[in-house]
């Protein structure tokens, strides 16, 4: 469910829509969600001081409250 919310935001937001791809990686308190995207693309889920990759951040905390696991996310290029 989150994978796919932050796949299909980011590919919104990407000039190269077709490159996107979310995996998770489940540990015990933490799951880590790498978000993969062309170099071009990473400019722009980052955003201006981060504020676009906070706001996906934001939104993905309000999940931990319905299933109790903490979510991190990182962006790296394809």
């Amino acid at each position: 469910m989150i994978a796919d919310f932050v796949a299909q935001f980011a590919r919104l937001i990407a000039s190269y829509p077709e490159e996107i791809r979310v995996e998770i990686q489940d540990g015990d308190e933490v799951a880590e969600i790498v978000l993969y995207a062309n170099q071009a693309d990473i400019g722009k889920l980052i955003g201006k001081d981060g504020k676009m990759i906070g706001a996906i951040k934001t939104v993905i905390s309000g999940c931990k409250a319905k299933d109790g696991v903490s979510y991190r996310i990182n962006v790296e290029a394809v």
